[in-house]
Parts: structure tokens; C-alpha cells; sequence
């Protein structure tokens, strides 16, 4: 499939779109210890206070990211055969899911049944049930499930979904051009995923919740799966990015207006019976993902272009912050709130402590060879100055 413009080897826009989604994501984790839903610890703070920020980028972070990673997978089977982006992207996605299984995850575990189950064994007690399934723990009545990834999560999938793209892959690069452009601008672009994510989520979802744990997660491999295929269909095609540019005021007021309407349906109650108010509800909160999808890629090919010594930095920083943060906050966060310090100060020095933790940890694994293919780095420090570095490809993840 090949439509005009093709765009340069490298998608700076993206590399920052990338960087920023994953700290959006680090500042999402650090809610979770403030919000009233269940996870692995809590602050003695926690209300709903920051809810509906929370759900302001729910229906569209991990989306959003699965998009780039395709948009990167393309950049980089167009590079290589199959043999060598298999045996390339194994390294760089297996080696982590290993580390955080048995190392960087199992903490996060630990402090749970500490808190939620009283557990008062030590770690090393704690870590031979872990790491041989025999802790048999079940806060709120649910058995975890052990050795585990928890948020490494994404990376697993990414994974999976990069040993599927070597066979169909190809397939999409064989789409007529002629069919594949009245769908990369124009009303389609925003209607057909839209309608697309809409019919998933009434459809699918109820039958197959979100669960994380790959086998039975459908629905989510349904979404997830789709907008990998999606960005690897349209990484090359600069019709798309320019339409979003066009359109991403437009689109950002869709999106913002979707959530408001969603967040006044959610507090007021509606006379609408259950159905409508799941087809309303659903159709709102799809509104609200894929619309702010295409805002956030326009409003980065118009702001978001320029390299720089941040970026380059960033790029290569921000998979290892995304590998540590969550441990950090989880470990941060309970010995924080032991202090009964109040949020004012709690809130700021968790996200201090966790941003401080991803950098600190960061600079001492890009220094030590064999620790950098542990958390996705490329192996062996790199030589080469920031400036004279090769801009070969899109986000690396």
C-alpha cells in the first residue's frame, strides 16, 4: 500500500508523542495510589477527587501508544528482513519482560500483600512463593496470579503482536493505493475507527473484560492488535498526519467535549435505560479516544518536529523509566504514607522520588553494558556523540 508524500526515515513527532504518552503514564500510576479504585497500595488520601482527570486519558493512552509502535515497526522492517527484526526486537522486548518478572515487578507484589493481607514475612520469604506460584494470596478475594508483569503488560503484548506482524505485515503493504487513500484523510479517518472502537467496546467487551493476562484478553487484543495494525498501515503515509494537522483543533474539541459529556452523563444520572445509556456512554467515550488520537498526532507534526539533544535523550531514556516507575511509586508510596504526612507534601515528593528513582536508574544502566538489553537498550554504551547520531527510524517502542 503506497500513497504520496512519504515522510523522511524519521518521525520526530513521534519519537516526542512517544515520550510523552509514557510520562503520561508514569503520572497516571502515581494517581492510582489517589484514586478509589483497586491497586496494589494506597494512600490513606485517596478519594475521588482526580477521578475524572484519571478518566480523561483512560480510553486513549495504551491506544495511542500501540499506534506508535506500529507506526515504528514499519520504520524498521522497511530496514531489515525478517529474521534480523525478529531476532532485533526479541532482544529488546523478552530480556525486559524477564527482568521485570523476577526483579523490578516482584516488589510491587510484596508491599500488596503487606498491606492488603498483613503478610509479615520477609521479601525472601515473600519472593520463594512468588517466583515458584505458591503464595496462594487473594486480597479482595482475587487469587494472584504469580511470577507476573503487571504493568509490563504493554511490553508483552508488543511483543506478541510484532512475532504477527512478520506474516501480515506484507499483506498490508499489498493494499491498493486507491483504496487505501479515501481512508487515511478526510471524514473516514475520523468516522470508521470511530465506529469501529464503538461496536468493540458494546460488542466484545461485556464478554471478554479487560484482563491483562494475554489468553483471555480479547477485547483488549481486539483494540490493541488494530491500532498496532493501524500505525503500521500509516507510518509512511504523510496524507494522514497532514489531515490531522488540519483537523486537530476540531478533533480536540471533539474529544474534550466527548469526556465532558461522558463526565456530566456519569454524575447526573439520565432518564435514558440502561441500553441507550450504554450505547451513548460507549459511543461518547470512543468519541473521546480516537478524536484525541488524531489531535494529539496533529498538533505534533505541527509543533512537535524539530530535534534537538532532549529528544534524542529522552527517546532512549524513556523505555527504562517506563520499566522502573511503577515499582518506585508502589515502594515510594508506602513508606510515604506511613508518615502521615499531609497530601500537599506526599503528592509532590512521590512524584519526585519516582521521577528521581527513572533517572537515577537510568543513568546508571546506559553506563553498565550488560544491564542496558535488560531495560531495551541497545547493548554496549553507544560511542557516537547526541548530534552525529544516525536518524534511522521512528519511537523504538
Amino acid at each position: 500500500m503506497t500513497l504520496p508524500n512519504a515522510v523522511p526515515d524519521r518521525r520526530v513527532d513521534l519519537d516526542w508523542l512517544r515520550i510523552a504518552a509514557f510520562g503520561l503514564l508514569i503520572f497516571y500510576h502515581v494517581g492510582m495510589f489517589y484514586v478509589t479504585w483497586d491497586w496494589h497500595v494506597k494512600s490513606s488520601h485517596a478519594s475521588t477527587a482526580i477521578e475524572p482527570l484519571m478518566r480523561a486519558s483512560n480510553p486513549w493512552r495504551l491506544t495511542l501508544l500501540f499506534v506508535i509502535s506500529g507506526c515504528a515497526t514499519r520504520f524498521m522492517m522497511d530496514k531489515m528482513n525478517a529474521g534480523r527484526f525478529l531476532g532485533s526486537r526479541s532482544v529488546r522486548l523478552v530480556l525486559p519482560i524477564l527482568l521485570g518478572v523476577f526483579v523490578i515487578v516482584p516488589p510491587q507484589t510484596y508491599f500488596q500483600v503487606v498491606e492488603q493481607l498483613g503478610f509479615s514475612g520477609s521479601f525472601g520469604e515473600f519472593y520463594g512463593k512468588y517466583a515458584t506460584a505458591s503464595g496462594d494470596w487473594a486480597p479482595g478475594g482475587e487469587t494472584l496470579i504469580t511470577p507476573t508483569y503487571n504493568h509490563l503488560w504493554f511490553v508483552v503484548y508488543l511483543f506478541v503482536y510484532t512475532l504477527l506482524i512478520v506474516p501480515v505485515g506484507p499483506l498490508l503493504k499489498r493494499i491498493p493505493a486507491k483504496l487505501a487513500a479515501p481512508l487515511a484523510s478526510g471524514p473516514m479517518v475520523v468516522i470508521l475507527p470511530w465506529l469501529f472502537l464503538t461496536v468493540l467496546l458494546l460488542t466484545l467487551r461485556p464478554l471478554f473484560p479487560e484482563t491483562h493476562a494475554l489468553i483471555d484478553d480479547w477485547y483488549n487484543h481486539a483494540v490493541c492488535f488494530s491500532a498496532f495494525l493501524l500505525g503500521y498501515a500509516i507510518a509512511k503515509h504523510e496524507r494522514f498526519f497532514e489531515s490531522c494537522q488540519r483537523m486537530r483543533w476540531t478533533m480536540l474539541g471533539f474529544g474534550a467535549g466527548a469526556w465532558i459529556a461522558l463526565e456530566t452523563l456519569r454524575s447526573t444520572g439520565s432518564g435514558f435505560d440502561d441500553l441507550t445509556r450504554q450505547i451513548v456512554g460507549g459511543g461518547l467515550r470512543e468519541l473521546q479516544a480516537w478524536a484525541t488520537i488524531l489531535a494529539l498526532f496533529g498538533f505534533a507534526r505541527k509543533h512537535l518536529r524539530r530535534d534537538g539533544p532532549a529528544r534524542r535523550y529522552l527517546t532512549d531514556a524513556i523505555f527504562p523509566f517506563y520499566i522502573i516507575h511503577q515499582t518506585a511509586i508502589v515502594i515510594a508510596g508506602y513508606y510515604l504514607n506511613k508518615t502521615g504526612m499531609p497530601l500537599a507534601i506526599e503528592a509532590p515528593l512521590l512524584i519526585s522520588i519516582t521521577l528521581a528513582s527513572c533517572w537515577l536508574g537510568y543513568e546508571i544502566v546506559k553506563r553498565v553494558g550488560l544491564l542496558r538489553p535488560l531495560f531495551g537498550l541497545k547493548l554496549g554504551a553507544n560511542r557516537t556523540s547526541p548530534a552525529k547520531q544516525p536518524q534511522t527510524q521512528a519511537a523504538s517502542a
